[in-house]
Order: C-alpha cells, then sequence, then structure tokens
C-alpha cells in the first residue's frame, strides 16, 4: 500500500512498474536485497529505490543485467527494458499540472496505462461521465480558484472523459453507481437532468457499464464503503487500487488487499441493478429534474 498528501513526484508509472517487477523477480529467486545488491555491485539503498521507482536515472544496461542475474526470459527483459525508455516520456496533461491537485498526477498516470477501469462511487459522479456543467461546479473549489484555474480544470476532466468514446481501443469501464451520487444535486436541477441523461447515453456503449446501487440494496458488502477504483493493466501487471479523500490518496497495491476490494465490488455489483434498469432509472430522474 502507498499513501501520499502530494503527488509521488519522484516517481513515474513505468517506473512503478519496473520497480514493482524486479522486486517480483528478486523475491521469486529467495533473494534479499544486500544479497544481489552485493552481487551486483550497488548499493542497498539504491537497488531499493529502483524497486520502489524512485530512481530518476536508470540505464537500460543496468536492467538488462539485473533481469539476467534474475534469469528473467527475452520477451520479460526486453518489455522491463521499454519501461525504463519510456520513464521519461512527457504525458498530455503536463500543461494542467499546476492545476492537478495533490497526488492525482499518480492516477492520472495509472489511468492513462489501463486497459480496464472499475469504479465504486458513492459520493460524486465520475469525473470520466462529468458534463462539463458539472465538472464546473465540482472545480469551484477552493473558492480562491479564478475563473480561469476552474475553466482548465474543466477542460482536463473533459479531455480525460474522451478515452471512454475514442475510436481507437476505447477504454472498458465500469462504474457502480451508489443512487445517493443521482440524488445529490450539484449546481441546479437542470445541470443534473443533463448530467443523467450524459450518463444514459454513454452507458449505451459496448465498452461502459453503468449500473447503479438503489438505497434499497443497503449495504451488500457489510458496512459503508468509500469510493474506489480498480485498475488493470496489460503484460500481466499487477491490478492496483486506487482511492482518495480530501485529505490525501492511497494506493493498495498487494495482492490480497486488491484481492479484498474486489470482493467488495462483487458484492456491490450483486446488489446492484442491471444496466438496462439503471439506465431507465437515470432517464427518469433526468425528466423529473427538468420539471
Amino acid at each position: 500500500m502507498v499513501g501520499t498528501k502530494s503527488d509521488v513526484g519522484r516517481t513515474t508509472l513505468p517506473r512503478r512498474q519496473l520497480g514493482r517487477a524486479l522486486r517480483d523477480a528478486r523475491q521469486a529467486n529467495g533473494y534479499t536485497l544486500e544479497q544481489v545488491a552485493e552481487v551486483l555491485e550497488i548499493s542497498r539503498s539504491a537497488l531499493g529505490r529502483l524497486e520502489l521507482g524512485q530512481n530518476e536515472k536508470i540505464k537500460v544496461r543496468d536492467i538488462e543485467f539485473i533481469c539476467e542475474y534474475y534469469g528473467l526470459p527475452e520477451e520479460r527483459t526486453e518489455y522491463l527494458k521499454s519501461l525504463v525508455v519510456h520513464s521519461g516520456t512527457k504525458v498530455w496533461w503536463q500543461d494542467y499540472r499546476s492545476l492537478i491537485r495533490p497526488g492525482f498526477n499518480t492516477y492520472l498516470q495509472l489511468e492513462a496505462a489501463a486497459t480496464e477501469l472499475h469504479f465504486f462511487q458513492s459520493l460524486v459522479i465520475p469525473g470520466l461521465l462529468q458534463t462539463a456543467d458539472y465538472a464546473r461546479n465540482v472545480e469551484a473549489y477552493p473558492p480562491t480558484s479564478t475563473m480561469d484555474e476552474i475553466e482548465r480544470r474543466v477542460a482536463l476532466r473533459v479531455k480525460r472523459s474522451t478515452i471512454l468514446t475514442r475510436r481507437h481501443r476505447p477504454m472498458r469501464a465500469e462504474f457502480l453507481l451508489h443512487e445517493a451520487v443521482l440524488r445529490t444535486v450539484v449546481g441546479s436541477a437542470r445541470i443534473m437532468a443533463r448530467q443523467h441523461h450524459h450518463i444514459a447515453d454513454l452507458s449505451a456503449q459496448e465498452n461502459v457499464s453503468i449500473r447503479v446501487v438503489p438505497f434499497t440494496a443497503g449495504f451488500p458488502a457489510g458496512s459503508a464503503i468509500p469510493p474506489y477504483i480498480i485498475i488493470d493493466f496489460l503484460h500481466n501487471e499487477p491490478s492496483v487500487v486506487y482511492t482518495e479523500g480530501a485529505v490525501g490518496t492511497m494506493i493498495f497495491e498487494e495482492d490480497d488487499d486488491v484481492a479484498r476490494f474486489r470482493d467488495i465490488f462483487e458484492a456491490v455489483r450483486g446488489a446492484a441493478l442491471q444496466e438496462q434498469p439503471s439506465r431507465d432509472l437515470l432517464r427518469t430522474m433526468a425528466r423529473r429534474y427538468e420539471q
């Protein structure tokens, strides 16, 4: 588990993936950090930083040497070497970095590299589903924000959402939305009506599943559940879980933690309305907001 109240400025997603892969390979061989550091003639702290994704300057030949020592197959070695090359690549949201709240930069990297996203949300409509008007009201905090800052943050949200509608390999995403999210008025009834129509329209796409968890479902997982996102990747990279709150973010990476979140998700999914009834409810609520 990784916790942060600010961006993990010393790491990028490719470095995190590389570090975890090297740690898993070392542990699979039964080696300690000290043993590997001694054989490879590097410091234990340097190897530890590499496994945490905190080394900003990584040489491809060093990764090749480590992979050879761990006995990794050529295909796996080539993939890990490619992560070194991509670790310094500029990301599309870099121009918005001054507006991104602490911790969210890490999530954007995870989202950009994902193959599937699984959301449970009980507080606010997820950013990928938000209309510009809804996002504009959400982004009005803090009160000191200028109109230009708000509009740029809204633009970031709108641009992010195109991963669901792009022509080439649109993101597969599953959303479980608690009914409370849909009934919490943000901005005005007019904004909520358009927001609900927008969600209903998106739910008709093959790559998007949106289901409503009704009030009548109670607590299907046995207790109240905070919002979270399960993020899956290519190349058999381990899935992670991202959560956030008012004071910081948490990323769960351990297999047992991710498995527990999946179990919770399954329980909530089992209590949710099916896709068509959820879509019907969204359109019904939209009409009521219009009145």
